[in-house]
C-alpha cells in the first residue's frame, strides 16, 4: 500500500488502535484517537500508562485505523517520537498538545483548564514518523 493513502485514510478517520512492544517482544494494543499533521500520526497519551513505558524502551509503534465498517483499513509504522511530560501550563509539551486539540476539534471552551488537565494528568505526545503502510482500502 502507498503511505501517501494510507496518511489520506488516517486524516479522515480519527479512531485506531496503537500498538507497542511490550518488554517480553509481544504487543499491547490501545485505543486512541489520533490526528495528523505534516505526514506525522500523533496521540496523546498519560506518563503513567504501558503504551509510554513501551514507548520509552522501544520507540516504535503501529496504528491500525480503520473505517465505520471495518471494510477499509490501514495500518502505518514507524519510529516514535515523544515530547517532554507536561509540568507547567505554558511549556512545549503542553503548546503541542493544544496544537494537536485544535487540529482534531477546533477551539477549546477554557484553555486554561485544558492546560491544567494537561499537566495534572502528565500527558505526552507521541509523534509516529511513518515510514511503512499496510492495508486494504479498496
Amino acid at each position: 500500500m502507498d503511505l501517501a493513502a494510507a496518511l489520506e485514510f488516517a486524516t479522515t478517520h480519527h479512531r485506531s488502535v496503537l500498538s507497542t512492544i511490550r518488554r517480553n517482544g509481544r504487543p499491547q494494543l490501545s485505543n486512541v484517537t489520533h490526528g495528523v499533521a505534516d505526514g506525522t500520526l500523533r496521540i496523546s497519551i498519560t506518563a503513567d500508562r504501558a503504551k509510554y513505558h513501551n514507548l520509552v524502551r522501544e520507540p516504535w509503534a503501529a496504528l491500525h485505523v480503520t473505517d465505520e465498517n471495518f471494510g477499509r483499513w490501514a495500518v502505518v509504522e514507524g519510529p516514535v517520537e515523544l515530547t517532554a511530560i507536561a509540568a507547567d501550563p505554558h511549556d512545549e509539551a503542553v503548546e503541542a498538545l493544544v496544537a494537536y486539540y485544535r487540529d482534531l476539534s477546533g477551539e477549546h471552551p477554557d484553555w486554561d483548564d485544558y492546560r491544567a488537565a494537561m499537566v495534572r494528568d502528565r500527558r505526552v505526545l507521541a509523534r509516529i514518523r511513518p515510514d511503512h503502510a499496510y492495508g486494504q482500502l479498496g
